[in-house]
């Protein structure tokens, strides 16, 4: 059998700040991939950026027609969709930072062209690739409580949009995913502190089935905090997604006693956004759906600016 070499994919990163700077980092280190271009409005950032990781700094993304097969767009959200539109309609597969955009119809103009030009899109959702969420997703049973604490020291990155689609977006695309439902009933706080925007939020999230989630999400906080738990009828999960570590709790009947044992889950711990584009670039190759689709990114989306409304709604009650 002649085995057949795998296709080296020409990629591009379109953004070239703090997130699209570790984007080209693994694009330029992955097998199998050739990094050709980093793309930034900032002539000297994309040329930064692209002297350290390689390719050719551009600083227009519509030069890309005709050179690359795949794309990371790391560019703020504002302009998620318009640009990522143009990419998509070039025949460029598209992975695109969360949140998917800044508006639900935003998102469905990213999906419509990627279906139109049968183009992978995938949603930077990246603790989806988290091995400790792996784990955890595949211990658990019946989730009955679930509590997250997302907090993070103050930066002026990201201050375009609220603390909600910055930050805890990152975790309703996993409740969306443990779950497998949509809340019935959100309830939410929001605080400005910082900034315009509001950078410290609370949700209460009621799913069908009994199930309730509390989620803190804070962008002024003097420590950086990342931790879900997970409460069930006699087991608890504490999952710490810095650390990729994952406690497990459980009541079980030991020499005709309950006791609980106490372990952890075994987790090989990896990059994260290493493990996220690997994929995008092997379903690119395979023409298979990633993980996160577009349709999974614009549900995140979707429950974020629920979340946002009701917290709106309370401040004014």
């Amino acid at each position: 059998m002649t085995i057949q070499p795998v296709k080296e994919l020409r990629t591009a990163v379109v953004g070239a700040g703090y997130l699209g700077k570790h984007h080209a980092r693994i694009h330029g280190s992955l097998a199998g991939a050739r990094l050709v271009a980093v793309v930034d409005s900032d002539a000297a950032r994309a040329g930064t950026v692209a002297r350290e990781h390689g390719g050719a700094p551009m600083t227009d993304y519509r030069e890309l027609a005709g050179m690359v097969d795949a794309v990371s767009l790391a560019v703020p959200t504002i302009a998620h969709a318009s640009i990522g539109c143009d990419l998509l309609k070039m025949g460029i597969d598209l992975l695109v930072e969360k949140p998917i955009a800044s508006t639900v119809q935003e998102a469905d103009a990213l999906i419509a062209a990627a279906a139109a030009g049968n183009r992978i899109l995938q949603v930077g959702h990246t603790e989806r690739y988290n091995p400790a969420v792996m784990a955890l997703a595949a211990s658990i049973g019946r989730p009955r409580f679930i509590e997250v604490h997302r907090l993070g020291v103050f930066s002026p990155r990201s201050t375009d949009i609220d603390v909600v689609l910055d930050l805890m977006i990152h975790d309703l695309d996993i409740l969306l995913q443990l779950t497998g439902s949509e809340p019935e009933r959100v309830d939410a706080i929001g605080v400005s502190a910082l900034t315009e925007r509001v950078d410290i939020a609370n949700a209460r999230l009621a799913f069908p089935g009994g199930i309730v989630a509390n989620l803190t999400a804070s962008r002024i906080s003097a420590q950086k905090v990342r931790k879900l738990r997970v409460f069930e009828s006699s087991a608890y999960h504490s999952l710490d997604y810095s650390d990729q570590q994952v406690e497990r709790y459980a009541l079980v009947e030991k020499d005709g006693e309950r006791v609980i044992e106490h372990g952890t889950l075994p987790v090989t711990r990896d990059e994260p956004l290493r493990l996220e584009i690997a994929e995008f670039l092997d379903c690119a190759r395979a023409r298979r759906a990633p993980r996160v689709t577009g349709e999974d990114g614009r549900r995140a989306l979707a429950l974020a600016m629920r979340i946002a409304q009701a917290a709106a709604d309370a401040s004014r009650a």
